[in-house]
């Protein structure tokens, strides 16, 4: 490599570190500007293969911002989603959050004429991206979920259904709109203990939640819980990869065998998907174990396996 194609690599290495800096990606990159769909934002970064990054449940556009910064070098252009009514994003009237959402992202594919993108979506951001590839296949190149299951409830009950969890999801949402504040940051502080190690995203996390919709979050809480994928998993024909977590679970006796059996379970329809589990990371894995799913991404986007099939 010559001595300009160094200083070159460097100078756009420099410029990207600085759009990715400490005071987040909004509108760090003038594409952020977009007009958005169904309320989604979507800040663009760097060049080269598009890969579309969707954020969970209440989170930010900033869960990815040390992936997409790892991956610069790789010619990777992030295309990076902040959905509505989380972490501080203004909220959209919506009775079906998760389908919004999922047609809001293939709009936005279709208007900017990307062809075939990775999609990258963990937790709440993979049932999205599920339903994207579901409902539109020839759309996605490839697919990868971060610790999401394409039913949540099955994995404490099997005998869980769609319609079981409706009475079960309506005293949630109850509660999720009527706690006072201190109860509800109580609740947020329990809950994300159990999703990362650092002291310093848990307050993350927790602040995300406390500047996100109430009415947004038990919407889309709900949505997840009466949401069941596992029988339209067959449509879906972009080659998939699933990073999983289970080290959170390890207390109440889950192992790494047992978590990576109950994955493949649930997505035993999805002809060829390739289940990796974390030996240590927590539910959010690419801050937990950032190294490792920075691999797994590299390796899975640069592969052989095919585009849409």
């Amino acid at each position: 490599m010559s001595s300009l194609t160094l200083i070159r690599r460097g100078i756009r290495l420099a410029a990207l570190a600085l759009a990715l800096g400490a005071t987040g990606l909004a509108a760090r990159d003038a594409r952020a500007a977009d007009a958005p769909d169904h309320g989604i934002t979507v800040t663009v970064v760097g060049e080269g293969r598009p890969v579309l990054m969707i954020p969970g449940l209440n989170s930010g556009a900033d869960t990815w911002k040390e992936t997409c910064a790892a991956l610069q070098a790789d010619h990777v252009q992030c295309l990076i989603a902040q959905l509505p009514g989380f972490a501080g994003q203004p909220a959209v009237a919506s009775e079906h959050y998760l389908d919004d959402m999922s047609q809001g992202l293939l709009d936005y594919l279709a208007r900017h004429h990307l062809a075939h993108p990775v999609v990258v979506g963990h937790s709440l951001g993979g049932v999205v991206a599920l339903k994207m590839a579901i409902a539109q296949p020839q759309a996605i190149g490839k697919l990868v979920i971060v610790d999401a299951l394409p039913f949540l409830p099955a994995a404490q009950n099997p005998a869980a259904t769609a319609q079981s969890m409706q009475s079960v999801v309506a005293g949630l949402k109850a509660r999720t709109l009527n706690a006072d504040a201190a109860a509800y940051r109580a609740q947020a502080e329990a809950t994300a203990r159990g999703m990362v190690h650092a002291p310093a995203r848990v307050a993350q996390i927790v602040g995300w939640g406390m500047a996100s919709d109430r009415a947004t979050t038990a919407e889309a809480m709900g949505e997840m819980m009466t949401t069941d994928l596992r029988p339209s998993l067959g449509a879906i024909k972009a080659p998939t990869l699933v990073l999983a977590s289970w080290a959170a679970y390890a207390p109440y006796g889950a192992t790494k065998e047992s978590t990576a059996q109950l994955f493949r379970s649930q997505y035993a329809k999805l002809d060829g998907v390739r289940v990796e589990m974390s030996q240590a990371g927590y539910h959010f894995l690419m801050w937990d174990d950032p190294q490792w799913l920075q691999s797994q991404l590299r390796g899975f986007i640069d592969g052989k396996a095919t585009a849409a099939r």
